[in-house]
């Protein structure tokens, strides 16, 4: 069973709120790694807004979509059979994953410094001509979902034994994107998944949870459970950035989709810190008997390492 957190409270200003939460999270994080808020704050409007311009690209005729291909800044549109996790610790994945997404970063202006460094993962981005309503749609749900994540760092830096506003440095220039997926409901072949088993890549995950289900998150048993829908719920777990950083102690839970058996729509978004972050295990999680366990890497770089690996190159990735 995958705990619920209501974050009404704490969002109203309830110190009591934010102290039994972060506790809560500590716990939650150091066994499971999944969890579930509800009254978080986010318009269920904004997100059916999303689903219904996903339904609208995703219906749209192939060569249209490919108009706005993944590029080299890894923004666009990813189509079916594109991905295979092979950094997965948990199966030996060898088929192409069943779903087609659109990469949006960030939006930001022409002008930004990242964008003119020409960095990876920050745009511009690639929006599909003609589809009227799509970019406002995104856009207004990038917003809500990383407004409620920035809410959110003050709970994970207290779960850390840091101070609340420890994180806030770490993220003036974010790297958060949102991997938009249609999963069609097509019959698999043997080890074969909507999304194969692997664990996300950067800090946390926010995922609106789709009353279609095909989400299986890895029990501490061992055992696959399925993510039940809970209304108006936004699923959350630790990626691989974050469980480096804090030295393995907060975990990046495996999971996959199966599946559906109806057409699936999903808007993850990765929340992740500035692209220079270092991921040194922090202080609060080294001790004599927990030694510094990771070497320091970059958000960029782990990114980059994730991508180029588990993306075919026509994708974005480095896989042939």
């Amino acid at each position: 069973m995958i705990p619920t957190l209501d974050l009404g409270p704490y969002l109203a200003g309830s110190t009591k709120a934010r102290d039994e939460l972060a506790h809560e999270l500590r716990r939650i994080q150091e066994n499971i790694g999944f969890y579930v808020v509800i009254n978080h704050g986010v318009s269920q409007t904004l997100i059916e807004q999303g689903y219904d311009a996903l339904r609208r690209f995703f219906s749209l005729p192939l060569e249209d979509k490919l108009k706005v291909k993944i590029n080299e800044k890894s923004v666009g549109y990813v189509p079916i059979r594109s991905t295979v996790y092979v950094t997965s610790k948990f199966n030996k994945n060898t088929r192409k994953d069943l779903n087609e997404t659109i990469t949006i970063a960030r939006e930001r202006p022409a002008d930004d410094p990242d964008i003119q460094r020409g960095l990876r993962f920050v745009g511009p981005n690639q929006w599909p001509e003609g589809l009227i309503g799509f970019r406002d749609a995104m856009i207004a749900y990038q917003e809500a979902l990383s407004a409620l994540g920035y809410a959110m760092l003050p709970l994970y830096a207290q779960a850390l034994n840091l101070s609340s506003d420890y994180f806030d440095p770490y993220f003036t220039r974010p790297t958060w994107w949102t991997r938009n997926a249609y999963y069609p409901a097509i019959e698999p072949q043997d080890n074969q998944f909507g999304i194969s088993p692997h664990s996300d890549h950067g800090f946390i995950t926010l995922l609106p949870m789709s009353d279609v289900t095909g989400l299986e998150i890895l029990s501490p048993q061992g055992e696959w459970i399925s993510a039940t829908p809970v209304k108006n719920g936004i699923i959350v777990n630790t990626g691989e950035f974050l469980n480096r950083w804090s030295n393995g102690r907060f975990l990046a839970t495996p999971h996959r989709v199966v599946p559906p058996k109806k057409d699936r729509y999903s808007m993850a978004m990765f929340f992740n810190p500035n692209p220079d972050t270092l991921a040194v295990p922090l202080e609060s999680c080294v001790s004599p008997e927990s030694p510094a366990a990771f070497e320091p890497v970059t958000m960029i770089d782990y990114m980059g390492w994730y991508i180029d690996n588990n993306y075919k190159r026509e994708a974005g990735g480095s896989q042939e």
